[in-house]
């Protein structure tokens, strides 16, 4: 099964061209201060100037409107990630007063914690199903940790969904056959050193988990 593919945690230019290169469907950035995959909404803006045919997703984490603001302003997005403590009604309220597409983490640990994207069924455009950061971690993501994929298994939900958790170009295609994910997310999995984005692994990851 192939799936789309997005790298996320983009940094500099060499990494966002090998990720065009290789064929990602979406580049990831990172608006999280404490992430050693932070940028700014400038530098953002300087990285994506030419981009085209793939989708800008942003990363935030309990986001203040303000910066919000200062993002969008600054570049254009196309999908906006919320990876912190956002209620259903906070996402609602971002996605009617920004009008760009929301997708909601959820952060799962056993099958008991599906029931925690209910709620967002009704106020986001997409969900992401990540692993639970390890404890005492700083980070929401991008902590190179997995789940059991086998939870999402025949998993009804009415939003388009990606996955994620200590993927890597060795495990995504068996993920994606256990999961029927039909998009996934990578950052930590395809780096040499956190924030160093590999090009030989991201097009690794990227032919695993499209099968070509």
């Amino acid at each position: 099964m192939s799936a789309e593919v997005k790298i996320c945690g983009l940094t500099d230019e060499d990494a966002i061209d090998a990720a065009i290169d290789a064929g990602a469907d979406y580049l990831g950035l990172v608006f999280f201060a404490k992430s050693p995959r932070f940028v700014t909404p400038d530098r953002a803006a300087e990285l994506t100037q030419f981009v085209e045919g793939v989708d800008k997703v942003g990363l935030f984490v309990d986001a203040e409107d303000a910066f919000l603001d200062e993002a969008l302003t600054h570049l254009r997005l196309d999908l906006l990630q919320f990876h912190g403590a956002e209620t259903p009604e906070r996402i609602d309220a971002i996605r009617r007063e920004f009008a760009v597409p929301v997708m909601k983490v959820i952060a799962i640990g056993s099958a008991e914690d599906l029931a925690k994207a209910e709620p967002y069924f009704a106020v986001a455009d997409r969900l992401l199903f990540d692993a639970k950061p390890p404890k005492n971690s700083d980070l929401p993501g991008g902590n190179a940790v997995s789940f059991d994929w086998s939870i999402l298994s025949g998993y009804k939900c009415p939003l388009q969904w990606m996955l994620a958790g200590g993927l890597t170009a060795d495990n995504v295609a068996e993920a994606i056959r256990i999961s029927g994910a039909r998009a996934v997310d990578v950052s930590s999995g395809v780096e040499s050193a956190p924030g160093v984005k590999d090009a030989a692994k991201i097009a690794a990851f990227i032919k695993a988990a499209k099968g070509t």
